[in-house]
């Protein structure tokens, strides 16, 4: 089992034509995701990689029964493509676009309230189970079925601990990147919130940054919930200067609030094993789930 996608997961493209999305779509129909369609205003009715353009998501949805969508619409036009699907009730929209306007994404965060819609994104490598779906541009050489859970906000560290939890014979259930911009869909407590109820996720490691405060927000949600599998976190960004962006949008301090230490103290005291550096997050897991079943 798997959270958010799996092997029935039905998948259509919104920007399918487009040279950045032809090419990572290409590439998950060979991984084995099932790609039923694609969105392009103007194109319907023809095909693209072999599957049918529609020119709404709406009518793709209808006519295919897609349960998710991945956007790869540029910037100025990703927050209404964003929209469209959550309008169209997709229960999946993963959002790869980078430097959608913060402003954009306020209408799409009004546009989330009360709706059957899990956005994840944007400026996010999706979501990936391994060897059933892959809904992004993450790579795939390391990948291995298994027990972990990755919610990440930094898609590199997401690839390191990705390899160190094969290499540990762990493997990984889902790995999810819920994108590094301020604003965003969801974050680390939905997705805490559905490995804790998939029965076959054993363990699940937060790679989080500066900036913002999900961090501190999994901490709350795991001190109330008192969660019973074990929580492993990576906190990058302790030698980060402050006031100064790192990397992207959401990895910003400024006076003194959202830093990496604060972040750790939030989470160590809520029981999360806290990982000594980047190299060294599969092995704290293995020991926190070794001191589970002693």
């Amino acid at each position: 089992m798997a959270i958010l996608v799996g092997s029935d997961t039905s998948v259509i493209c919104q920007g399918m034509t487009g040279r950045a999305a032809s090419y990572h779509i290409e590439r998950a129909m060979a991984y084995g995701t099932k790609v039923v369609g694609g969105v392009r205003p103007g194109k319907g009715g023809t095909r693209h990689l072999d599957v049918p353009i529609f020119d709404s998501v709406r009518e793709a949805v209808s006519q295919t029964g897609a349960t998710a969508s991945i956007v790869f619409v540029p910037p100025a036009n990703a927050a209404d493509a964003m929209i469209e699907a959550i309008e169209a009730e997709v229960p999946v929209v993963v959002c790869v676009t980078e430097r959608v306007p913060v402003l954009d994404m306020v209408r799409v965060k009004d546009a989330l309230e009360g709706s059957k819609t899990h956005l994840v994104g944007p400026n996010s490598q999706g979501i990936l189970t391994p060897k059933a779906c892959k809904l992004g541009v993450m790579a795939t050489a390391h990948e291995r079925p298994g027990s972990i859970g990755i919610v990440s906000r930094s898609a590199t560290l997401t690839s390191e601990v990705v390899a160190q939890t094969t290499a540990a014979g762990l493997g990984q259930s889902t790995t999810v990147g819920i994108g590094g911009d301020p604003v965003h869909g969801i974050g680390f407590v939905e997705c805490l919130e559905l490995f804790m109820d998939d029965p076959e996720t054993k363990g699940v490691i937060l790679i989080g940054e500066i900036g913002g405060a999900g961090e501190e927000m999994a901490a709350d949600f795991l001190k109330s919930s008192k969660a019973s599998k074990p929580v492993v976190a990576l906190v990058a960004g302790r030698h980060a200067p402050p006031e100064r962006r790192m990397g992207h949008a959401g990895t910003l301090t400024l006076f003194g609030r959202a830093d990496a230490n604060h972040k750790i103290k939030a989470l160590r005291s809520a029981g999360v094993q806290i990982a000594p550096n980047s190299s060294q997050v599969a092995e704290t897991m293995r020991q926190s789930l070794n001191n589970l079943s002693a």
